[in-house]
């Protein structure tokens, strides 16, 4: 059934039903000095036949969806062999041009799956020519900070074994160094938070009528945080829907979002990951009922136990962030602190530090928390239970991540234990409920 499905059709070759891409004659536009398509590097000798993955029934192997091999030695290179459930649902479409909204959850595969479809599209339909500085031809829209970053970041692991230019966008940065990244270079790929985004566009150092990918990532944290608007008026100066492939992820379908979908996408493909196939089985999930004024003697006791390997605690407001941040390093717990009242470059070097190892202790809100994905975190610390029960989903999915096991451990005081039914209900599960051990309490 997928077999009709692999490859990656010529524009020209779409069916009539599909989305046609419409590319029209570029003039400068004031858009500064235009540019020569750069000649292509060259590239050492490497065949896929070199990356040999067995076929396992149930399994979709990336050798099988019809990917140019420069992005399959990415692939190799970073050791992946088989599609993640999202990956194998949503690609066989993607590569195709057609337009995808698809429900999963963070750590679901869901970055890669839409940087593979954008970067094999790019591979597969070069531009010769002129082309323009500030025209990119795939644009990749997330709500926070640190997920436009570890998007970049994933995007330039694939990205190794081609020409595609990849620039982020973030408010908090200095603005005359990311304009130059963007104009020093032809520049394929915009990965971007939605403010800064338009920063750009407003300034005329961005122009993005020549788009012809659109992803919108976290569409339902785009919501909550106030930004669709702005991704209103992003989506506005693309090619109309009909013209660009747009991809849409959201870890809820709420009416909102499925009216999104609506005015945004193009006969799309529905792709749902339930949360039940998340890293839920290979976490771990501990509630500690314990008292308000006992938390933090709690939290210290297990932060600094051995057998905490690396430990992320999540809170819900800023100020609980900050003052956990400052008893535990007064106590001589070395950690580091990501809301949003701490300035870009210090969340970015706090990050830096915690991936590298140099930290063992992260505390973060939500906001902040959602564009963790750093391997080898033994525990999550959910210090006050969180009010939206997709966050704790967002939260244990820190841990337990590719086939290892992981640790979540939540605390349940007087204040917050009765948003645990809610959470449940969306586990479709039960959560045992304990006693903190004695020795944690002293």
């Amino acid at each position: 059934m997928l077999g009709k499905l692999f490859g990656k059709k010529n524009k020209a070759e779409a069916p009539a039903s599909a989305p046609q891409a419409k590319k029209t004659e570029k003039k400068p536009r004031g858009r500064g000095k235009h540019q020569q398509q750069k000649p292509k590097a060259t590239q050492p000798a490497w065949t896929v036949e070199q990356f040999q993955v067995p076929a396992q029934e149930g399994k979709t192997r990336f050798h099988d969806l019809g990917i140019d091999d420069r992005l399959m030695r990415g692939i190799a290179d970073l050791g992946f062999q088989y599609a993640s459930p999202i990956q194998a649902a949503a690609l066989p479409h993607t590569l195709q041009g057609h337009d995808v909204i698809g429900k999963a959850q963070t750590g679901t595969g869901k970055t890669a799956a839409f940087l593979i479809t954008i970067i094999n599209d790019l591979l597969n339909n070069p531009i010769e020519g002129e082309r323009f500085a500030g025209e990119p031809r795939a644009v990749i829209i997330a709500p926070t900070r640190e997920l436009v970053v570890q998007i970049a970041d994933d995007a330039r692991g694939l990205l190794k074994h081609t020409d595609v230019k990849v620039v982020t966008l973030i408010g908090g940065a200095d603005y005359q160094k990311q304009q130059q990244r963007l104009h020093s270079d032809l520049v394929d790929i915009v990965v971007a938070s939605p403010g800064r985004l338009i920063d750009f566009m407003q300034r005329g150092d961005l122009y993005l009528d020549q788009v012809e990918v659109l992803v919108i990532d976290e569409a339902d944290r785009m919501l909550d945080m106030g930004f669709i608007p702005q991704v209103r008026r992003i989506v506005r100066s693309t090619p109309r829907k009909e013209d660009r492939q747009t991809l849409l992820f959201s870890a809820t379908f709420t009416p909102d979002i499925l009216n999104l979908t609506e005015q945004w996408t193009y006969n799309p493909i529905t792709v749902e990951i339930e949360p039940e196939s998340v890293a839920t089985d290979s976490v771990d999930q501990k509630v500690y009922i314990v008292a308000a004024d006992s938390k933090y003697k709690l939290l210290k006791n297990i932060v600094t136990d051995e057998q905490v390997e690396s430990v992320i605690v999540f809170a819900n407001r800023r100020d609980q962030v900050r003052k956990l941040t400052e008893r535990l390093t007064r106590a001589g717990v070395e950690c580091g602190m990501l809301s949003g009242e701490v300035p870009q470059n210090k969340r970015t070097s706090t990050l830096q530090r915690f991936k590298d190892g140099k930290l063992k202790v992260l505390i973060a809100t939500d906001v902040a928390g959602r564009g963790i994905h750093v391997k080898g975190i033994s525990h999550v610390v959910n210090y006050t239970l969180p009010e939206d029960p997709e966050d704790y989903v967002h939260r244990i999915g820190r841990t337990g991540r590719a086939g290892a096991k992981g640790t979540s451990i939540s605390f349940a005081c007087e204040d917050d234990a009765f948003l645990l039914p809610t959470i449940e209900e969306l586990l479709g599960d039960k959560l045992s409920c304990e006693q903190p051990p004695e020795e944690l309490l002293r």
